[in-house]
């Protein structure tokens, strides 16, 4: 028990439009990062940063200038003790939901007592691929085990005409993703997770990214983005019916979270929110790619010994309405229940920041609801997922 791992705060920047012109996108990444880790420790004055055993982040594109460890430049440059390490992880879109993990699994093992676990991306500055520029990444293994390689926007074709979910029930959800979190704004429900970040053209205070009244019928004129013949005639299942509307946004953002043992809690006053009950990872079809959170879902269910009707709210990413909508499918979770501040559809996909931003959403909408348990998962690239539950105490 004294090694349970605990979540005692968790914060984020607001979210910014990942191009140039965005709020955010003339704030170098590692500042980002660094000013949503010192909103934290300002949050927790009882912590004394020496304290910290590592700082785990995730990110994307280590290219430029996310190319050297952020959380340590961002931890320096805080002007924060320097025998503190830091490392970077890359799950993909899931890279800072596993630097929770790894997080409550260190602690756990007894290793540290305390951890600061998030995500970083300016996808304005550093472009998503810039780390992979013109290079093969998969290799000749690889392509001969499968051959046939489709991008992401295209995997989630590829779920829609699986599962049947046609065009209007994608924008009507991606509609309604702007709705509740426009609602979720006005009744102040944003407040407690967002830190404000500092720019040249002054402080920012609010998300970029919400657009309120987005319609399924302003949606509807929007032109889908990765049709391709070649591809259509390959698959001619597909529809076309993905767009810019029913995807998640290109997002410059930042979050950050402090775990840590509950004993080490107890020991400096300090409360804990959220216990973290079970993590899991998985992976489905690489072609697919967008499917592991279903079989991560169930997986964490058994884990923790818990059913789907157990959970009072799922944060499931909104990286395309196909795949919230399959999951929804396949689970038969309560709709209400599944994104009800909004997702990645209004809020913004800031890769590498994604996974600690939803664990944000989950922990202040239990909190609000008076909920117990939680789920949080995302797809990653590869055709992987993390799986996350937690219980507000």
């Amino acid at each position: 028990m004294q090694n349970n791992p605990v979540i005692v705060d968790i914060v984020r920047s607001p979210m910014g439009r990942g191009k140039a012109g965005g709020l955010l996108s003339e704030v170098h990444p590692v500042d980002l990062l660094s000013q949503t880790l010192v909103g934290l420790l300002k949050r927790n004055p009882a912590l004394d940063p020496g304290l910290v055993g590592d700082v785990i982040v995730g990110c994307v594109s280590q290219a430029g200038e996310q190319g050297f460890p952020p959380g340590r430049s961002a931890w320096l440059g805080a002007g924060l003790p320097i025998h503190v390490p830091s490392t970077t992880v890359d799950r993909r879109c899931g890279s800072s939901q596993q630097a929770l993990h790894f997080a409550a699994q260190v602690i756990a093992s007894g290793d540290h007592e305390i951890v600061l676990a998030g995500g970083i991306e300016s996808m304005s500055r550093v472009p998503m691929g810039s780390a992979r520029l013109g290079q093969d990444v998969f290799g000749p293994a690889y392509r001969a085990r499968f051959p046939i390689d489709v991008g992401q926007g295209v995997a989630a074709e590829l779920v829609a005409a699986r599962w049947n979910i046609g065009r209007d029930e994608m924008d009507a959800y991606a509609a309604s993703s702007h709705d509740r979190a426009e609602a979720t704004r006005k009744a102040g429900g944003l407040a407690n997770e967002i830190v404000a970040i500092d720019t040249p053209a002054g402080p920012v205070h609010e998300d970029e990214t919400i657009r309120p009244g987005t319609t399924p019928e302003s949606l509807s004129g929007l032109r889908t983005v990765f049709m391709d013949d070649a591809i259509g005639r390959q698959f001619p299942q597909i529809n076309w019916s993905v767009t810019a509307g029913n995807s998640s946004q290109i997002t410059d953002g930042a979050a950050m979270a402090l775990i840590m043992s509950e004993a080490a809690a107890t020991r400096l006053g300090l409360r804990p929110r959220a216990r973290i009950v079970a993590c899991d990872v998985i992976a489905d079809d690489p072609l697919l790619m967008l499917t592991a959170p279903i079989p991560a879902t169930q997986r964490v269910l058994r884990k923790a010994g818990l059913a789907v009707s157990d959970i009072d709210q799922f944060e499931v990413n909104e990286a395309f309405a196909s795949v919230p909508l399959a999951w929804q499918r396949e689970l038969h979770a309560d709709p209400a229940k599944l994104n009800p501040r909004g997702g990645a559809i209004a809020l913004g996909h800031p890769l590498g920041a994604s996974g600690t931003r939803l664990m944000a959403s989950l922990l202040n909408g239990l909190e609000e609801t008076g909920g117990r348990y939680g789920l949080q998962t995302m797809c990653e690239a590869g055709g992987q997922a993390n799986a996350t539950i937690i219980e507000r105490l």
